[in-house]
């Protein structure tokens, strides 16, 4: 095998690997109008392919949205067991917005090519 075609076998891999990666972000996002599913399909995703990132850009991206998928089930959690005392309402915003934050930071550094820095939250 020559080195050209090794060299595209790699970019197509890396392609593959970049919209895997956006079609988590996207998960992220559709789980605001489809209720939980897309979210826990979206971590899937990253753990399944988690290995084929590795030592990549796109590692950082993955955990990045670990990270975000775990707390953002936390936050839901939390926002539905306090509900009923009031403060749900405000857990939810939180984290709502918190969600947004990391897929808007995430998706930006994805469309440029960058790597996140996984100590911003």
């Amino acid at each position: 095998m020559s080195d050209v075609s090794i060299q595209k076998s790699n970019d197509e891999k890396m392609q593959f690997l970049k919209r895997m990666t956006a079609s988590v972000y996207l998960c992220q996002i559709l789980t605001f109008m489809l209720a939980g599913l897309p979210l826990l399909l979206g971590v899937a995703i990253n753990f399944l392919k988690k290995n084929d990132v590795q030592g990549t850009w796109l590692e950082s991206h993955f955990e990045w949205q670990i990270k975000t998928t775990w707390v953002a089930l936390a936050g839901f959690a939390l926002a539905g067991l306090t509900f009923t005392l009031g403060a749900g309402i405000f857990v939810l915003i939180i984290t709502v917005v918190w969600m947004l934050y990391r897929i808007a930071i995430g998706w930006y550094a994805l469309t440029d090519g960058k790597a996140i820095d996984n100590r911003v939250s």
